[in-house]
């Protein structure tokens, strides 16, 4: 029986109604999102992110919208900021993060998260590049009678571009550390997440030394965004497996849209 994982920024929730069918249809084992909203006790609907001139739509019950289609799924949820949305011009106090999502059934027999970039800001969402965390599970596949190591990550948003810096390289170097506390030795591992980074990124090499390898790049895929991104530079999200993972199926998803950035899939034998 093969697992069935996809990663995706889920982008607020902006493009709400066909992500929710989506991971409905798609019912992925374990569902790894970045850009989850999550507004505590407030009764669902939609609020505003507002920098400067920029609005975005925001669905405030995202982390809850997804538990309700994933009913047997356990949610874990890893804020890495907190701060304002807005209701007209009154100021709603979010949390923003990544969220997985485990099917009932697989133990996840380990965990680790934590801030590859920065820290939990004191105030608001913080200045760029923002804090950045990963989240790692270690999940109990009974059909194979061994386990698995999936972490993600959200890496950081520099506003002059995509290219290695050195706060990336301490990014890398960060994931690397908190991997290795929820690995075991000798498991396969998949690592994944929008990276914000383009392929030839010396944290591909830092990785690299794990023995993982991206699907997106050595694929062929050339585009991991959707019609909804209409810049340039079409690389985001990243797919990493090691030698042992048997891949038995990967896409990057091109339809259904359902946000700026394209789900990626993956089925292990």
């Amino acid at each position: 029986m093969t697992l069935r994982l996809i990663c995706l920024n889920a982008w607020g929730g902006r493009v709400h109604e066909p992500l929710m069918r989506y991971l409905k249809d798609a019912d992925a084992d374990v569902l790894c999102l970045q850009e989850v909203t999550h507004v505590a006790g407030y009764g669902g609907g939609w609020l505003t992110f507002r920098e400067g001139d920029f609005e975005l739509p925001q669905r405030a019950s995202l982390l809850e919208d997804v538990e309700a289609v994933l009913p047997g799924h356990r949610a874990f949820f890893a804020p890495a900021a907190c701060g304002p949305l807005y209701d007209g011009n009154r100021e709603v106090m979010s949390e923003w993060g990544i969220a997985t999502f485990v099917r009932q059934g697989l133990p996840v027999i380990g965990q680790t998260q934590g801030f590859i970039h920065g820290d939990f800001p004191l105030s608001g969402f913080g200045e760029h590049p923002r804090p950045r965390n990963a989240h790692g599970v270690r999940v109990f596949r009974h059909a194979a009678g061994a386990a698995v190591t999936i972490v993600q990550m959200h890496g950081l948003r520099d506003l002059a571009g995509k290219g290695d810096t050195p706060a990336r390289l301490a990014q890398a170097h960060a994931l690397v550390a908190l991997i290795e506390k929820v690995r075991q030795a000798g498991e396969p591992m998949v690592v994944c997440g929008d990276f914000n980074l383009l392929p030839g990124s010396e944290t591909f090499a830092i990785l690299g030394r794990l023995g993982l390898t991206d699907l997106v790049t050595t694929r062929g895929f050339t585009d991991t965004r959707t019609s909804w991104y209409p810049k340039e530079g079409r690389y985001a999200d990243f797919l990493l497996v090691t030698p042992d993972v048997k891949v038995a199926r990967f896409d990057v998803v091109a339809q259904p849209e359902v946000s700026d950035h394209r789900a990626l899939l993956l089925e292990i034998a």
